[in-house]
């Protein structure tokens, strides 16, 4: 029996890896078959009898995705305090969802967010233009998930970037296609538990290791256990300055440009369409609120551990790699350099690796995004832990993943198709419409994971901005301003998205001319500038407005009725 133990703890990465990575796959497969869509109704929204503890953890799936997991404490190891805004932006942004929109988006009973603008702006092209909107915003992000697959395959089961983000093309392919909503939902519910569990116990053994408080949260701020009385990050700002970075609890950022990009992180987050479709699955409107307040709790134990990971990972990492001799690196070293994310170049030919933030001496470029993935090998953490971070990285990416192809197909079958191509398609044409749409959906998103616009978190912050600037005020207009016609919302989705794809292809991707940091507007970089582009569509939407006919009666009362609190009506009649 402990010879067994012995043999099964002393096996190595590759083999845990495939071990977990096959057992939660085959776990979702099983989810995705037994939970099957039978009607449209469970494909674009499981039915609408989803409870709200299922929901809530079905929601932080869809929204704890490869950006969360893998590149957002990444991000923070490197930027340091600079990287706060994503956790600011993303956290406030859910809040933002919860109490600002879900309730009513859940009371106006639609399937999907295009649906909600076509029907409140009374027309087909404002439909169209929320669909528009809708497959950007959803390709852009779906291209961060895809990328992290690749990345996580490449390392963990040695397969290039590519192979990996076929084979997660294929996964989620399967229960997207098979299961719809329904599928997806009970599927992310799995792969939320698979996550977190993969998040946390490394954070907790690292944790224990460097400062003997098991709680990370409370770890990163402690003093060492090497009993020299130091503080972690008093350490980790030593370190930096001797290599030349700037302090890590120091920031380098303009505020105007923290503001602008925490501000498009919590408008775009409001204006998710995978995130906002979630709670058009539960029965009631009450249920929205709770399946809300409970997915952020959920979310709050990942966000609130990732600054200590940061801290933990820079660490570690500074430490091993920084002045030592490139032929004693330990085998994580060389694996992860085979997948081309940490690079070294031996500059002076002294087979020494010169890691300082000078970039004519710097030897080692280390790519922000495997930071998380491989920080319980740095640790020597052992084995199956190091797999376990493997699973739940696919887990996180492969949840939003499915949740964006969903938003994708139903935007194509139930908008596009039923709703202006092909009014008469019968139930069964459009599940066919939806499923096929799917499947071109995710041959497209791994294209974009093949050749993807940047690292994870840069890719889906961009989709955070587009959908600040072109779904945000669409929707807050449409629910609290019920003078807001179609000719207004139409025209301000138009400048809003436009004007942001022009400033990211311009200052990410050097078209339309120089894409120099000095050249930015106000100084807001391309992740900033969805705020900026939001308030173009706020003040295209409202000036349009203010010319232009009002909308009919009967629309005006329908946002009067979606903001009465259920039950108030027989409350009033008694």
């Amino acid at each position: 029996m402990m010879n067994n133990i012995r043999l099964i703890a002393d096996l190595d990465v590759q083999t845990w890896t495939y071990i977990l990575v096959g057992i939660t796959f085959t776990l979702y497969i099983g989810i995705a078959i037994w939970s099957r869509a039978g009607s449209t109704k469970e494909f674009y929204v499981a039915g609408g009898g989803v409870s709200p503890l299922a929901n809530g953890m079905a929601t932080a799936a869809d929204w704890m995705s490869a950006a969360s997991f893998i590149s957002m404490a990444g991000i923070i190891s490197f930027a340091g305090y600079d990287g706060a805004v994503y956790l600011m932006g993303w956290t406030g942004g859910y809040v933002l969802l919860a109490l600002l929109l879900a309730p009513y988006l859940r009371k106006f009973g639609k399937f999907t967010v295009p649906d909600f603008i076509g029907d409140r702006y009374y027309s087909n092209t404002a439909r169209l233009v929320g669909v528009i909107c809708a497959l950007i915003v959803s390709f852009t992000y779906v291209a961060g998930q895809m990328r992290g697959v690749g990345l996580v395959f490449s390392r963990f089961l040695e397969v290039d970037i590519n192979t990996g983000v076929i084979i997660g093309m294929i996964i989620v392919l399967f229960y997207a296609v098979l299961g719809g909503m329904k599928g997806i939902t009970y599927t992310q519910v799995a792969q939320y538990c698979v996550l977190i569990f993969a998040f946390m116990v490394p954070a907790i053994f690292i944790s224990i290791q460097m400062t003997g408080n098991p709680i990370p949260q409370l770890g990163f701020g402690s003093t060492l256990s090497d009993g020299s009385g130091t503080y972690l990050l008093d350490k980790l700002d030593g370190l930096s300055t001797d290599l030349g970075f700037s302090e890590y609890t120091e920031g380098s950022k303009s505020t105007i440009d923290i503001f602008a990009i925490t501000l498009a992180l919590m408008v775009g987050t409001a204006g998710l369409p995978h995130v906002i479709v979630r709670f058009f699955t539960v029965k009631r409107v009450k249920d929205a609120r709770k399946s809300a307040g409970l997915a952020l709790l959920l979310i709050v134990i990942l966000y609130s551990t990732a600054p200590a990971v940061s801290v933990f990972a820079r660490t570690n990492m500074i430490e091993t790699v920084s002045n030592q001799p490139y032929a004693d690196m330990p085998e994580w070293f060389k694996k992860w350099e085979t997948t081309g994310l940490i690079t070294f170049t031996d500059k002076n030919k002294d087979g020494i690796i010169q890691y300082v933030a000078d970039a004519s001496k710097n030897e080692l470029v280390v790519d922000n995004d495997i930071m998380v993935l491989a920080n319980p090998e740095i640790a020597q953490l052992p084995n199956w832990v190091i797999a376990l971070v493997a699973a739940g990285a696919l887990a996180a990416a492969l949840s939003t993943a499915a949740g964006l192809l969903l938003v994708i197909s139903s935007s194509v079958s139930h908008d596009l198709i039923k709703k202006i191509i092909n009014p008469n398609i019968s139930e069964k044409g459009e599940l066919i419409a939806a499923r096929l749409s799917a499947v071109i959906a995710v041959c497209v998103a791994g294209y974009f994971g093949i050749n993807p616009p940047g690292f994870v978190a840069a890719t889906v912050a961009l989709a955070f901005g587009l959908a600040a600037a072109s779904f945000f005020p669409a929707i807050i207009l449409g629910i609290f301003y019920k003078k807001m016609n179609k000719e207004g919302a139409i025209a301000g989705m138009i400048v809003g998205i436009m004007s942001m794809l022009f400033y990211m292809t311009k200052f990410k991707f050097g078209w339309f001319g120089s894409g120099e940091k000095a050249d930015w507007w106000f100084g807001i970089s391309p992740e900033g500038f969805g705020t900026i582009a939001m308030l173009f569509n706020f003040i295209v939407s409202i000036t349009i407005m203010k010319f232009t006919k009002a909308p009919p009666h009967n629309v005006q009362e329908l946002v009067e009725n979606i903001r009465i609190p259920s039950g108030a009506e027989e409350a009033v009649e008694h």
